[in-house]
């Protein structure tokens, strides 16, 4: 069978710096040392703006240069972090600032892709956005996440940092890799008129 004709499964997301990623891998390794719970740690840091979808790798092209377009037309973003949430009783989450910015950019890019590309996603489409950056989820058993939540719960975090780009993520059978970056619109490049 040839594989370059295959659906591949892709999600869109931002990723926070690096820093960002460093403490949140860290809380994720606590979670698979002392909970058990390691399916987070299939992927990178990330705010989801784009649940998955599949798509055809003979037409990666033609996504990665509709993420360009996208991106181009967009500034970088400021996020927030504030603590941590739940949506109990199987995922905890660092909780991110719904900003208007943040609001704006994940429904910009769903219309964009349903407009363009015809991607769909049914069940993101029927309820309100909600970012987070989970770092346990789906293997957290319910008798383990009282536990971690008693521990996280009150646990104070707070960042503040921009976001440069979007990341399109692809799974490679066993977890989730980085695929490509789209940079948004630096407004520092622009001269002053």
């Amino acid at each position: 069978m040839n594989d370059s004709n295959q659906n591949k499964c892709f999600f869109i997301a931002l990723l926070p710096s690096q820093e960002v990623q460093d403490v949140a891998n860290q809380i994720k390794d606590h979670f698979a040392e002392t909970y058990n719970s390691k399916a987070a740690k299939k992927s990178p840091p990330h705010v989801t703006l784009q649940p998955p979808f599949e798509w055809q790798w003979d037409n990666v092209s033609q996504l990665s240069q509709a993420l360009t377009t996208f991106a181009k037309n967009h500034i970088p973003i400021p996020m927030t972090l504030d603590g941590f949430s739940a949506f109990k009783p199987r995922v905890i989450f660092i909780n991110v600032v719904k900003t208007p910015e943040l609001l704006r950019l994940q429904k910009d890019l769903s219309d964009y892709l349903e407009t363009y590309l015809n991607i769909v996603h049914e069940v993101a489409q029927h309820r309100p956005f909600h970012p987070h950056l989970t770092v346990a989820f789906r293997d957290l058993k319910k008798s383990a996440f009282h536990s971690a939540w008693q521990e996280y719960q009150d646990q104070c975090l707070q960042f503040n940092f921009t976001v440069s780009h979007l990341t399109l993520l692809l799974h490679n059978g066993k977890q989730w890799d980085i695929y490509q970056e789209f940079a948004f619109h630096d407004l520092s490049l622009l001269s002053p008129s």
